[in-house]
């Protein structure tokens, strides 16, 4: 682990803080020793609340790479990555993942995410926002046809 990557992290959280984008959350993708992409919290500056610091460091990262994958490289963040961040870690494929701050940590100053992690284990129609499945064939024609389809770019 390279301090200097994680102490970049942390200085975006704190500027994007400062900046009144959101909250302390700072994240940086790292390829063959130099960083790609940057991130802080911007929920507030953007009004979407999909604008995690990981999440922006994701999107710039796969532009840059011209890849929806980040094979071959490192994250650091400035905190242990929410559900939703995690999720799209997987999804990004990079070798590691180092944090600072813990959820934990987080937790305590106001950003609980362990009610997601709860809800995750209830049956969907069940949870604090219900989620309801409808019989749709046409939705299960469309994933036959994707297995069937010669020319997909599998990820």
């Amino acid at each position: 682990m390279e301090q200097k990557w994680m102490n970049r992290a942390i200085e975006l959280a704190e500027n994007g803080m400062k900046a009144g984008h959101g909250g302390p959350f700072g994240c940086v993708v790292v390829k063959n020793g130099e960083i790609i992409a940057e991130g802080h919290n911007e929920v507030i500056l953007s009004n979407d609340p999909t604008s995690h610091a990981e999440m922006v460091a994701i999107r710039k990262a796969c532009k840059e790479l011209n890849s929806f994958q980040l094979t071959g490289c490192d994250i650091y963040a400035s905190c242990e990555p929410c559900p939703m961040c995690l999720g799209a870690i997987y999804w990004a494929r990079p070798e590691r993942v180092y944090f600072a701050a813990t959820r934990q940590d987080a937790a305590r100053v106001g950003f609980d995410d362990e009610f997601i992690y709860e809800e995750l284990q209830i049956e969907p129609g069940s949870r604090s926002i219900p989620m309801l499945h409808t019989d749709n064939r046409k939705a299960l024609d469309l994933f036959r046809e994707w297995a069937d389809k010669e020319d997909k770019t599998e990820y």
